[in-house]
């Protein structure tokens, strides 16, 4: 009898999904593009807009207990089979890429204690070495995850609790060697230059601030396996605050321990940088410790939330049937080898691509805009159909609002390329819809449909160009 997941072990799942590799890294991805105030008021925006985009997950886990497959099925259930598949496979892509995200700053971070200026071993994580150890550890975890999600969720625990000591050092060491003429010297960013504006720094910070949060709805995700429903909206809330103390207090403390411009400089893991600015080179022993450990837990985090997406959409019909597919232990075995098999390739790809972590996090922060606005806009349509023009109103609208931003901040290009990721799943849709003996487009679904295989045609033009 497969066993179901408690308070702790689903807060331990959001933290540990949210907090990866990318807190490593936020000291110098912020600062390469924002100022400290441009910093300070993208973190208010995120935090505000996090916080709602939570309480709405909050709000459908209890007023739609029915709806089993989270993020995804409420967009089914607000706007159909399509714009639910459209979530899904957002996703699903998101956290797949996510997964190779991991990988390649794993042993971006073994190189940075491996590597030498005469023999390059793993380089940013995108050499055959690196690809030879990522083929090793995905298909390790794969065979963790077949025996099981409660495996999966205490081994997830521990590495949570273990992630979690170096961040908090580090937090505290960079109390004690901060220094506020550091902080504020350029304060709005004017090094930027008049182009790059207080405004245009704040959506520069958006598409990394939402990357840090992705795995916000990891309870969610796996509400069928909960003990308690309620658990789920506590949890999201618990694991959210957490990250977000966390994220805000690592950003804005390097900033006061290393100049703006001096930190944007700095190789990933940034903070190692920083640390070691501290500490000695004590500093990057730790953060490179902490940062294989935590990265170790988010993979496995990732690994569940992203095999769950076909597994639930088959069993909301928007996937194939045989992605349905459980073994003993309750695995998703079809749906698991589907994504870690997508990441195989992936990593294969980013060698020849020569693709880095900053590339991947652009990307896979682009393909969740999708799905998070879509969670905010069904709060929003619930609230109306119900006539609530109290909490849930409002938590609707804030969460719709807030999504319509990240897509705007994102900017049309980034739009563009999201269409052509989302165009290839279109076949397994099809595929879905046959097997029911379905029309795969109906009404309103077949202008969705138009639209997104335009938009697509447009990203393959816009990368033409870019190549001529």
């Amino acid at each position: 009898m497969e066993k179901k997941l408690g308070l702790g072990a689903l807060t331990a799942l959001v933290i540990g999904s949210m907090i990866g590799a990318g807190v490593f890294s936020l000291p110098q991805n912020m600062a390469a593009v924002a100022s400290p105030a441009a910093v300070m008021i993208g973190w208010t925006i995120t935090g505000i807009g996090m916080i709602f985009l939570a309480l709405a997950f909050q709000h459908l886990s209890q007023l739609r207990p029915d709806i089993e497959s989270g993020v995804f099925g409420y967009a089914q259930a607000g706007f159909g089979d399509f714009i639910g598949f459209c979530s899904a496979w957002g996703y699903w892509l998101s956290a797949m890429l996510a997964n190779v995200s991991y990988l390649v700053i794993v042993f971006s971070t073994l190189g940075m204690f491996f590597d030498t200026p005469d023999m390059v071993i793993f380089g940013a994580g995108n050499t055959w070495f690196a690809v030879a150890g990522s083929s090793i550890l995905l298909w390790l975890v794969h065979a963790l995850v077949l025996r099981g999600v409660q495996t999966a969720a205490v081994i997830n625990m521990i590495t949570t609790i273990a992630k979690l000591i170096p961040l908090f050092l580090f937090i505290f060491c960079s109390m004690i060697a901060f220094q506020w003429d550091t902080f504020v010297f350029d304060f709005t960013g004017l090094h930027f230059g008049e182009q790059h504006d207080l405004l245009s720094q704040v959506k520069s910070t958006m598409l990394i601030t939402v990357w840090v949060f992705i795995g916000i709805e990891g309870a969610v995700v796996v509400s069928s396996r909960a003990k308690n429903r309620k658990d789920i909206g506590r949890a999201t809330i618990l694991g959210l605050l957490t990250a977000l103390s966390i994220y805000v207090f690592v950003t804005l403390l390097s900033m006061g321990v290393i100049s703006t411009q001096e930190l944007a400089t700095y190789q990933n893991p940034s903070m190692a940088r920083v640390l070691t600015e501290i500490l000695g080179p004590w500093g990057a022993i730790i953060i490179g410790c902490g940062l294989l450990i935590s990265v170790c837990g988010a993979f496995l985090s990732w690994t569940v939330l992203a095999s769950e997406a076909p597994y639930l959409g088959a069993k909301d019909n928007m996937f194939p049937k045989r992605f349905a597919a459980q073994n003993d232990a309750g695995s998703p075995v079809k749906a698991l080898f589907l994504t870690n098999s997508c990441v195989q390739v992936s990593l294969i790809f980013v060698v020849f691509a020569g693709s880095t972590y900053d590339t991947l996090l652009a990307i896979a922060s682009e393909m969740i805009l999708v799905p998070y606005f879509l969670v905010g806009a069904y709060t929003l349509k619930l609230a109306i159909e119900r006539k609530n023009r109290g909490s849930l109103f409002i938590v609707g609208l804030c969460a719709s609002i807030y999504g319509l931003w990240l897509l705007y901040a994102s900017g049309l290009n980034y739009l563009l390329l999201s269409a052509l990721l989302y165009l290839p799943g279109l076949y397994f849709y099809v595929q879905a819809k046959r097997e029911q003996n379905e029309k795969a487009f109906v009404g309103t679904e077949k202008a969705a449909a138009s639209l997104l295989t335009v938009a697509a045609c447009m990203a393959v033009g816009m990368l033409w160009k870019g190549m001529l």
